[in-house]
């Protein structure tokens, strides 16, 4: 028996359930999220080159225009204090001008990938200082982990890949570039600009796919990671939900006092009719609250004997109606004025009962 105790509470410890979505959200507020890197640096490596490709006419007069106007205007000027802050401000903005853009698409580029991702998504969790992670022996299990060598492993694809690819880029186009020196400097530098773009497009498309691949296994990895057991399962419906304990604990309490309240009326009501063993409706009728009489407690079984021992602690009259007592049991609550179609046979029992307690008098 001992062993099968084990056995279940093994099984029970054991994370092979999916997480559920409150998991998710405390995950994703701590920043925990699925998400490869490598995905960034592929979409930001192909809009840079994309851009490149597209804006390096711009780029090039932009370039161009910087060396014409330091070549001509800066090499004749004296060197002063107030001429080299003239010229490094100026410097300053025709740099600006020339790499903002390319800075410009990498920052938009970076940004779209982690929106991509996992959406909008702020954390200070990722920032906080924790002690754990300047552990030495916490550290050194992360570098020989199952997952730095698949981090070793992703690199040394990435950079063989890469590699590749620029060889065969340039063994095809070795005639150009042996040739090179038979070109102007402006036809070199293009061709040179055209097959640097060439090689950026090509490998950035090789990571991307990479990335994508990445991405997959990074899912899976963060799926995998926060799974729960069984028993997770269970201690998070008892924190957000309560102990079904001590829920059950409660409302014995509240009924408990509702039956209380409920007995304390019992004495002022006019009449209590009766089934006369299952069901008991205490009635009574006040023109200052309404028009009709109320019910002012019911009960069935345990509850219907309370409430008629109640009522002959207190001299209150009982009436025995099955009909009556069922309809009315079934159909109205406790503070409800009785239905119109039995006012006339409850006329018929309060008159009584006024009769009853007049001759009593």
């Amino acid at each position: 028996m001992k062993l099968v105790a084990l056995d279940l509470q093994y099984f029970a410890g054991e994370k092979t359930e999916k997480a559920t979505p409150k998991k998710r959200s405390d995950a994703r507020k701590k920043g925990q999220v699925a998400k490869s890197q490598d995905v960034n640096t592929a979409i930001g490596l192909l809009a840079v080159f994309m851009f490149l490709l597209f804006a390096g006419t711009y780029l090039l007069q932009k370039l161009v225009s910087i060396l014409k106007h330091s070549f001509q205007n800066y090499m004749l000027m004296d060197v002063t204090e107030e001429s080299v802050y003239m010229i490094l401000i100026e410097l300053l903005k025709e740099l600006v001008l020339f790499v903002g853009p390319i800075m410009l698409v990498a920052l938009l580029a970076g940004v779209a990938a982690n929106y991509l991702q996992v959406g909008f998504l702020f954390s200070t969790e990722t920032l906080q200082v924790k002690l754990e992670k300047i552990d030495p022996i916490k550290g050194f299990k992360r570098i020989f982990s199952i997952r730095s060598v698949v981090e070793f492993l992703k690199s040394i694809l990435k950079i063989c890949i890469v590699g590749i690819i620029t060889f065969l880029i340039i063994w095809n186009s070795l005639y150009e570039i042996l040739t090179l020196s038979q070109k102007s400097i402006g036809a070199a530098l293009a061709f040179l600009a055209n097959l640097t773009v060439q090689m950026g497009l090509y490998a950035g498309g090789a990571l991307l796919f990479l990335a994508l691949l990445d991405y997959l296994y990074q899912k899976y990895d963060f799926e995998k990671n926060i799974r729960m057991s069984k028993q997770d399962i269970k201690d998070e419906y008892k924190n957000s939900e309560g102990d079904p304990l001590i829920k059950s604990k409660i409302k014995q309490k509240q009924r408990e006092m509702a039956m209380s309240r409920m007995m304390q009326e019992v004495p002022n009501a006019d009449v209590i009719i009766t089934n006369p063993t299952h069901f008991a409706i205490a009635l009574r009728y006040d023109e200052t609250k309404f028009d009709a009489p109320f019910v002012v407690a019911k009960g069935v079984d345990f509850v219907a004997q309370k409430i008629k021992l109640v009522a002959k602690e207190n001299d209150v009259i009982m009436i025995e109606n099955r009909p009556l007592a069922r309809a009315l049991y079934s159909q109205t609550d406790i503070g409800d004025v009785i239905p119109e179609e039995f006012f006339k046979a409850v006329a018929e029992i309060l008159a009584y009962v006024y009769r009853t307690k007049n001759m009593v008098k």
